[in-house]
Parts: structure tokens; sequence; C-alpha cells
């Protein structure tokens, strides 16, 4: 599917959204918008697998004495011993069952005819869908969508007309559009982005531009100890810890091969951007046995499968991308002193966590892995407790390039940002410094990184390129020492415009042009006050 239709997609899409949310605010609009697309390609891509597995038996029930009933649900009716059997291996398949009555063909039949049952249908669908379609449950994974909230109508009648009104647009408006995972995937990614555009600095808490999660994504497959060589083939586990609505897990894995990923986790701390980064997962066609995403905190590391004390059994990752909130204030404690993630490097301070998340996601990279972290550029040169555990980082030849960004590329912040790629095992005994502050289009309200910026970024660092020296610049261990292991990127790489070179033969020659024609002018103005019998000018 080329750009331009998924352009188009995510342009209806759009245009429905604003129509319809009306003096609703869009943050709330957004999550019946998407909920109502992923339960769109849950059911379609369901009924599609249906259509294969009874082959025949589907096609005698798409007859025209049924067309008010669902397929699916004329075989339930006729073949009720089946069932059980079929779901089973519908499970197997597809890896999920959606009964009849919650398909999205039955949601849309009963919007379209204004079936006063549809929200009550609806609100059963989505508990269903929640509690038994998966094998792995994704408890509250509707949890935000409140189909009896106000601002959907003040009486049930209201909100089920409502519904009936979103629903039917969005069907009627998707209709010339293909259910495919690419093309869906892309339109949800583009809805989230516009609702982040809305939604100013709320947007950090869910959205990574997709530009600045290209360039993260494309540095962490290459391989680690010799970027140069390409791509890795395969990644041993993908971690995100602040994963939001997951568009920088599913970047890392649109770069690489399929099947070329064993697992993919991500941790949100905030369930509504949680339960997006679940549907956003699955509407991209991932099987709910190819990631694990869980809810929770991970400055206080309450998720089972990273909280490992035995080194054999620790979770470990050839990747580790990350955008977390930038200067987060925390609680550091007596006990986080002790935790196995810090004990080494000490606690960043309370009011700012970028270390705290950075080491949180080092602690879990493999020894052949990369990690790549976007953070304020305060982590490069504060003092301090952040000072000590840069120290120790560059000490232990972790940090392998420091990359600066322009500002204003994100919703959520106007400050210009760094990226810091770090491995536990690395081949070069150098940081790269990377100056890219500059080079950006400038947009109305963002600006913007285009395809060359991107690629002259991961080009310099995939070939540890130095080039002017306002760009790119190899820097050793010695210098950073002297300079008290201060990170900032000015130090190392001008970020001043040169001055232009001023040739002062030309300059005097034009003077000198300038006061001849100065002289002439004069000559020939005092030329004609003379004629006209006036005095002449000194």
């Amino acid at each position: 599917m080329n750009d331009t239709r998924h352009k188009q997609l995510g342009a209806t899409l759009w245009a429905i959204a604003d129509k319809l949310r009306g003096a609703m605010n869009p943050d709330d609009f957004r999550d019946y918008m998407l909920s109502f697309l992923f339960l769109r390609y849950l059911s379609d891509n369901y009924e599609e697998a249906a259509r294969k597995e009874l082959g025949k038996d589907y096609e005698q029930c798409e007859t025209e004495e049924n067309r008010k009933v669902t397929p699916l649900a004329v075989w339930y009716e006729k073949n009720k011993k089946d069932v059980a059997t079929f779901e089973k291996q519908m499970r197997r398949k597809v890896h999920y069952v959606i009964q009849p009555d919650y398909l999205w063909s039955n949601i849309y039949d009963l919007a379209r005819t204004q079936n006063g049952d549809l929200l009550k249908i609806l609100q059963q669908g989505f508990k269903y869908i929640e509690n038994e379609s998966f094998d792995s449950s994704f408890h509250g994974l509707f949890s935000e969508v409140n189909l009896d909230s106000d601002k959907l109508g003040k009486k049930y009648e209201t909100r089920n007309r409502m519904l009936c009104s979103i629903i039917s647009e969005i069907a009627e408006g998707l209709s010339e559009f293909t259910n495919e995972s690419d093309l869906l995937g892309n339109a949800y990614e583009y809805l989230i982005g516009q609702f982040a555009a809305g939604s100013g600095k709320k947007a950090g808490e869910f959205y990574t531009p997709q530009q600045i999660s290209t360039i993260l994504s494309r540095i962490v497959i290459l391989d680690s100890q010799n970027p140069s060589t390409g791509k890795k083939k395969y990644i041993n586990n993908l971690l995100d810890f602040a994963c939001g609505s997951a568009s920088l897990l599913i970047n890392v894995k649109k770069h690489l091969e399929p099947n070329s990923i064993s697992q993919i986790y991500g941790q949100e701390k905030n369930i509504t951007t949680y339960n997006l980064a679940c549907m956003n997962m699955l509407l991209h066609g991932f099987k709910d046995s190819e990631f694990q995403i869980f809810h929770g905190d991970s400055l206080l590391n309450d998720w089972d499968i990273l909280n490992e004390m035995n080194p054999a059994k620790k979770l470990k990752c050839d990747a580790v991308v990350a955008n977390p909130p930038f200067s987060y204030r925390w609680e550091p404690n007596d006990t986080l002193a002790e935790d196995f993630r810090f004990k080494s490097y000490g606690l960043a301070p309370k009011s700012a966590a970028d270390f705290a998340f950075l080491l949180h996601g080092f602690h879990f990279l493999s020894d052949e892995g990369t990690m790549a972290i976007i953070l304020p550029h305060g982590v490069l040169f504060r003092g301090g407790a952040e000072e000590k555990i840069r120290t120790k980082l560059l000490k232990d030849e972790n940090i392998d390039t420091v990359i600066g960004l322009p500002s204003n590329l994100f919703f959520s912040t106007g400050i210009p940002v760094c990226i810091l790629v770090l491995k536990k095992c690395k081949k070069f005994d150098d940081v790269l410094f990377i100056n890219a502050s500059e080079y950006f289009d400038k947009g109305k309200r963002q600006n913007v990184l285009l395809p060359e910026h991107i690629d002259r970024i991961v080009d310099t660092y995939q070939f540890r390129k130095e080039e002017d020296k306002r760009y790119s610049r190899r820097v050793s261990m010695e210098e950073i020492e002297k300079n008290g292991f201060n990170l900032n990127i000015s130090r190392y790489v001008s970020t001043t415009a040169e001055e232009k070179i001023v040739d002062l033969a030309d300059v005097k020659k034009n003077l000198d042009e300038t006061e001849d024609a100065i002289k002439r002018a004069k000559a020939k103005h005092n030329q004609f006050l003379k004629e006209l019998g006036l005095p002449e000018l000194p």
C-alpha cells in the first residue's frame, strides 16, 4: 500500500474525528475513535480468518435472506455443537476469538439502523474482548472508554444516538479501504500523532515523533560492535521501559526483517497510554504471544519479569530504546539506593530522574546490545550526583555516541534534546559527538527532521564519520577527562556559525570605487546647479 493511500486514510479518519467530537476534549474523543478503529480491525481480521477456516459452510451462510445477520452468527446458530472446536482452532490460528454479536459488522448494522441496544451490546463486547477474547488477557483494555459518560450525552438514548453517528461515520469512511494491518496500523499512528499535536504537553505522555523514533530504531538494529557492517540479522529481546503508545517498539520491528525479534517487552505507567500501546501492537499485526506490555512504574521496577535476582535468569535485551519523561521528579530512598540497577552508580537527584531511567534500561542491556535513549541536554553537563553517574559510565566505556538534536521537535516541549547511545562492550575507545541541531526544516508548529537529515545522523553514527568540525567528531577519553567528564556538545564540536573571512584588499577596492562614484555624482550635480545660477555644493 503506497504512502498516498496511507495519507488518504489518515486524513479521512481525522476529518471524521474533527467533525464528530463537537465540544468534547480531543483527548477524550481519541479514546473512542481509536478503540472503534481497533475493534474494526480485530473483527474484519477475525471474519476473514473464519471465512478461510469454514470454507463452503461460511459461504452458505452469506445468503440474501441472512444479509441482516453476520454470516458467522448464522453459522453459530446452525452449528452449536461445533462452536467450541471452531473457537479453539481460531485461537490457535489468529490467537483470539470474537463472538458474532460483538463483531464490527454487527455493531455497524446496529448503528446504521439506530438500534437502541447498540450501547449495551458495545459494552458487553468490550468486556468480552478484555476478558475472554485472548488467552493472555488484556484486562482493562477499554477501561478508559466510558460509554456512560455525560460527554456522549446526558441520557442513555442520547448517548446511544451519538455512538450510532460515530460508528456509522467511521464505518462509511473506512469502507473504501482494506483491512490490512500495514494500512490501518499507519492510520492509527497518524491519528495518535494528530491527537498529540492538539494535546500540548500531555502529548509527551504517549507519543514520540516518528522522525526521532526512526533515528533510535535504525541505530539499535545495527551491529553493536561494528555498525558499519549493517543490520543485525536477529535481536534477542527488545525493551522500551517507557513505551507510551508503543510506536518506538513498532518502528524498531519495521526496520528489521520479519521474525527477527525473539520477544518484545514494553512498560507504561499511564493506564490510558498502556491501553493504547496494547491496541497499537495488535493492530499492527503482532500476535499477543509476540509481545508483553506491563502497566506499572519502571522506576519502582514493579514488573516481576524485570525483578529477577538470579543473574542467570535476568532478562537481557539486544536492543533497548526509550523516550522517558524529561527531568521527572521522583522519590529516591534508601531502598532504591541498594537496588541492583543503581547500587554501583548512585541515585539520580530528586529533581531529575533522567539518569534513573537510563540506568534502569541499561541494566537489562545485553553485552552485545545497543541502547538509545532520548534525554534533555542537562544530563551531559549537570554536576552533583549526575556527574558521578556520568563519570562512571564514561570510565567504564559505556557511552558510545552523543547526538544533539534541534529544538522544538516535540509537541510536549520546545527544548533541544539529545540521544545517548550506550553499550556494555564497545569496540571504540572514544566518544562520537554529532551536532545535528542546525539541520532541520522549520514547520508551522514544530521543527521537522527530513529524511536527508535522519540519513545523515544514522550514516555518521554507522560509519563513525568525522565531518566538518561543526557536525561530528570522535573525542578521546583523555580529552573528555580533561574536561571533567563534561559531555556538553559545544566543548567538542563547534556550535557557533563560522565568521565569514573578510578580504581587506577587496574592502579597500570597494571603498575606493564608492568614493570615485560619489565624486563623479557630485561634480555632475554641481554642473546642474551652476547652469541654474544656484550655489554649488562644497
